[in-house]
């Protein structure tokens, strides 16, 4: 009797070529886990990334670790990859990706994950490879890559923007692994800021960069300054200093109840080119 091979497996370092020609089919969707995968996910048992194969190829990806992550999934996929998941996790922090895969997966969770604390099904995933000069925005020229020096600094201002987007505090007692975190952003100059007296009062990360793509992340204004314009000239900044230092396509998702924000990211010459998804769990 013939014994049917499972179509899906645990990847490895041997499958990074693989892995990578998969998500350069999206680049934009991808640029999270392509960037994973190129800061050694495959070598770390602590991030397991599934593989999902058709025909002895690779057809599709899943990262099953804090985040779960599809990577150009269909449904049979999903499936395959749901069950296998569900085997390893009890729980994860969220789902995130592009929407129709997000909820795909979702819908095959939710029984043994739910309820979820929020499901962000639409988020407008937006991108740019122009400069906002060419929609009329002069960036403000005190945007600058954060110093190490200002870590105190921008940890204040990102425990800020964590506790209002997701609704909980990124820590809980010792400050360390958060610390770590954006140490990590500031040492590859990907947190950009502008700082007044030693206060940050504009800040935004480069969370994810790979294959000519950088997402752009924790997007904050000091409460007091909002509703001033300094969103839309810091945030011009920060995309002449991607294109200038880390990748010609700068993008972002955004939740789409937020129009204040969705407003500024228009008026730099972002624009929609799909549509994201978010379940925190």
């Amino acid at each position: 009797m013939l014994r049917t091979r499972t179509p899906t497996r645990l990847l490895t370092s041997s499958d990074r070529d693989a892995v990578l020609e998969l998500c350069a089919r999206h680049p934009a969707d991808n640029v999270f886990p392509a960037a994973r995968i190129l800061e050694g996910a495959l070598l770390s048992a602590s991030t397991p990334v599934l593989g999902y194969h058709e025909d002895g190829q690779l057809a599709a990806v899943c990262f099953a670790g804090a985040n779960v992550v599809p990577v150009e999934t269909d449904s049979r996929a999903r499936l395959a990859l749901a069950d296998r998941v569900r085997r390893w996790q009890r729980r994860t922090a969220s789902l995130l990706g592009p929407a129709d895969q997000v909820m795909g997966l979702w819908a095959d969770f939710e029984g043994q994950w739910s309820p979820a604390r929020s499901v962000r099904s639409v988020q407008p995933h937006l991108a740019t490879s122009q400069s906002p000069r060419a929609f009329g925005v002069t960036p403000d020229p005190r945007v600058r890559p954060a110093r190490m020096s200002e870590l105190d600094a921008v940890l204040v201002a990102a425990e800020h923007m964590f506790t209002h987007e997701i609704g909980y505090p990124p820590y809980r007692g010792s400050a360390r692994a958060y610390r770590s975190i954006l140490a990590r952003l500031i040492d590859r100059s990907h947190t950009f800021v502008i700082i007044e007296r030693g206060e940050v009062i504009f800040k935004a990360d480069v969370g994810s960069a790979a294959l000519g793509c950088a997402q752009i992340q924790g997007v904050w204004v000091a409460p007091r300054l909002r509703g001033q314009g300094l969103g839309t000239v810091g945030m011009a900044g920060v995309v002449e200093h991607v294109h200038a230092l880390i990748a010609p396509t700068a993008t972002l998702y955004v939740n789409h109840f937020n129009s204040a924000a969705r407003a500024t990211y228009e008026r730099i010459g972002m624009r929609q080119i799909g549509t994201f998804a978010t379940v925190l769990l």
